[in-house]
This record gives structure tokens, C-alpha cells and sequence, in this order.
């Protein structure tokens, strides 16, 4: 049975990777921060580890981001994508007004993590401006503090399975902003999965370029190498290398396999110009719709 590191229990990142898995067996292993997740699986502890890496919302998740680039070395080997639904989270008897309603203005403090909270402004701006935002590591541990804490007038904003863990009630259903908030989440490993969860539709490839110096036009000259050969690029990210002010590597989505002819030969065009490539995955590519259709 694999072994699967990942964000604390009752998190989004653990919705996500249920979806994943299906009814595959795993072991799934719960870390409180994402730099665990990741050594978890560069020490051998663990098999794969479940990164979020995009939001619809927030963009790009630019710490794990840098993790996945600069501080481990293991390949993307699947990406999908899961919605983040997020709720408000509590003990009902506390905000309950004689209506027999919640009264979100008994709110003193609203946990969450940075992310999640960003993402759910308009409900609490409307709802519960006067709550205290107070940051934690992830949704669960909110959660968890709020669990720990009764008749202090605290909620959490999470999922409905962190509420269904701490048996909590959920105050407010599906509390974003935008009802299109999903999250883009990559499972690293070193092995390929062996169980795919449905045929593959999409592959994609991601690689890292890091330009020459003093080379005027270099980057004009690297996304016309994918132009010209009509190969699909579905994100491109600057980064600093963090080796010097104004020094930036490029993070490449190719919708293509990279052992295709065309990216192959891309690479080595985009080599040729003295770049430095990195491949960082090729992998499949999932969408939630085509997940969901395979348990439909």
C-alpha cells in the first residue's frame, strides 16, 4: 500500500486526494505544514506527497512553488483539479439568536489559513465585520482550535469534512467569493502511480528555463522555439532564482508529452540558445469534471 503525505486531516488537500485516489488503497499521511509534506517524501517516509500549487482566486501558491523548485528534487507525476469549497465553521449554540438563526455579529474571531480567508472577503465584510481575523497553518488546524476553545466566540472557516472530524456545525455553506474557486494540486514522487484514475485525456509537461545573461530578446526567442511548432503553453511564471537581485527563472505548462518529437526538439532549440531547461514532470492531466464523470 502506498503511502501519501499531505496536509492535515479534514483540509481541502485531503478532499482532493480522496478524489484522487478513489476507492484505491493508501495510506495517507497528515503533516500541519507543507514543508513536512515534502521532506516526508524526499527522506523515502512516504511515497508521494499532495502539493496545492494554484488557486483560481490567489494564483499561484508561490511557497510551494519555490519548495517544489529549489528545495526538493522529486517529478510531477499526476495533476488534477478540486474545488475549494469553504464553509464557516462552530459550535451553533453559541451564535444562535432567539430567531433561531445565526447571528454572525456574536462572531469574535474568524480562524482560518491566509489563503482560504482571502478567498472569502465579501462574506465576512458583509456578515462579520467586526470578527478579528486571526491566521492558522490550515483550515483543520482553525478547525481544531475552534473544537478546542467552546464559548469563546470563535469560527473557522473550512470544509465540511474538517466540520464532520471535529463535529462542528457549519454556519454558512459555501462562503467564497466566487463560486469558480478551484485549486490545482500535483502529486511528486518518484514512481509513476500505477492506477490512473480513468484514461488519460491530457498530458502536460512542466519545465523550468533559466535565461543567459546579457542576452537581449532570449525570452522572445525561447517562447517562439514552442510557436512555431504550434505546441500549446497553458502557463508561463517568472520566479526569482534567488541567487541574485533580478535574476528570474521561467516556469513552463506545455500541453504535450514530453518525449513528443516537437517538445523534444523545443528543448534542445531552447538549449541551443544557452538556456538552462529543468523538467520538472510530465504527467497527466485531470480536470474535476472528468473526475466526477468517472464516479457518475
Amino acid at each position: 500500500m502506498k503511502r501519501i503525505a499531505l496536509l492535515p486531516e479534514g483540509s481541502v488537500s485531503h478532499e482532493a486526494a480522496l478524489q484522487l485516489l478513489g476507492d484505491e488503497p493508501a495510506e495517507l499521511v497528515y503533516h500541519k505544514l507543507i514543508s513536512d509534506v515534502f521532506l516526508s517524501t524526499v527522506h523515502g517516509k512516504t511515497d508521494y506527497s499532495v502539493i496545492p500549487i494554484e488557486n483560481t482566486i490567489e494564483g499561484s501558491v508561490s511557497l510551494h512553488m519555490d519548495w517544489l523548485v529549489n528545495e526538493v528534487d522529486l517529478p510531477i507525476q499526476v495533476e488534477w483539479v478540486y474545488p475549494s469549497i469553504q464553509n464557516l465553521i462552530g459550535d451553533r449554540k453559541e451564535f444562535v439568536a432567539d430567531s433561531g438563526e445565526v447571528d454572525f455579529t456574536r462572531i469574535r474571531q474568524i480562524l482560518s489559513h491566509p489563503v482560504a480567508t482571502a478567498q472569502c472577503q465579501q462574506f465576512i465584510r458583509k456578515h462579520a465585520p467586526q470578527a478579528e481575523l486571526v491566521n492558522a497553518g490550515s483550515t483543520t488546524e482553525a478547525v481544531g482550535i475552534v473544537k478546542e476553545h467552546p464559548g469563546q466566540g470563535l469560527a473557522a472557516i473550512g470544509t465540511n469534512l474538517g466540520a464532520s472530524i471535529h463535529k462542528l456545525d457549519v454556519l454558512a455553506q459555501r462562503v467564497t467569493d466566487h463560486d469558480n474557486n478551484y485549486t490545482r494540486f500535483i502529486l511528486i514522487g518518484n514512481q509513476p502511480l500505477a492506477k490512473l484514475p480513468q484514461q488519460i485525456k491530457q498530458m502536460k509537461t512542466s519545465i523550468l528555463v533559466t535565461l543567459p545573461e546579457d542576452f537581449p530578446g532570449a525570452l522572445h526567442q525561447v517562447l517562439a522555439a514552442f510557436a512555431w511548432r504550434r505546441l500549446n503553453l497553458s502557463r508561463i511564471e517568472s520566479r526569482p532564482t534567488k541567487k541574485k537581485l533580478g535574476s528570474y527563472y521561467f516556469y513552463i505548462d506545455v500541453l504535450e508529452s514530453v518525449d513528443s518529437v516537437l517538445l523534444t526538439a523545443a528543448i534542445e532549440e531552447i538549449k541551443a540558445l544557452g538556456c538552462q531547461v529543468r523538467v520538472l514532470g510530465s504527467y497527466p492531466s485531470y480536470t474535476y469534471q472528468e473526475l466526477i464523470s468517472e464516479v457518475l
